[in-house]
């Protein structure tokens, strides 16, 4: 059988929000395949959808896709998960993307532009992590100026 006697199915591909420890977030396309996501997050996946947003029940439906044991493994701290007072609940360690997870859908898809935008700006900038008496703090900062939290610059 020759190359031309059998159709190759392009892979598909889905847009997410990629966000590395200490990098800026980024919009990119990866195959819609459990090793590309493996690869994306640097072990087994775990999807995580803690977003509520009572005007757009659509939030519900964006999820966090991680390594299901970054923090076991000590990967790096990457971005916080807060509530609506920016109270920290939950600190993603080591890279993950951002996607549209319907629960009618049977598999990860791309997020509508307007929640892409929405959600590229929340997740931007890397941030760091300070524990103070009431708990741990993100800030944000803009990459290679570590020792200057977003807030602090003037």
């Amino acid at each position: 059988m020759t190359h031309s006697e059998f159709e190759v199915k392009e892979q598909e591909q889905i847009r997410v929000i990629v966000c590395r420890p200490m990098e800026k977030a980024e919009v990119i396309e990866i195959n819609d395949d459990l090793r590309s996501m493996q690869e994306t997050v640097g072990g087994m996946i775990e999807e995580y959808t803690p977003f509520y947003d009572e005007n757009d029940p659509r939030v519900e439906d964006v999820a966090i896709i991680c390594d299901d044991e970054g923090k076991m493994k000590r990967r790096q701290m990457n971005r916080a998960i807060q509530d609506e007072n920016g109270k920290v609940l939950d600190i993603i360690a080591g890279p993950f993307f951002i996607c549209y997870a319907p629960i009618e859908s049977e598999k990860f898809l791309s997020l509508p532009k307007d929640l892409e935008e929405k959600f590229r700006k929340k997740f931007e900038l890397p941030e760091m992590f300070f524990q103070g008496k009431d708990g741990i703090f993100a800030e944000k900062y803009e990459p290679g100026s570590a020792s200057k939290p977003k807030d602090q610059e003037r």
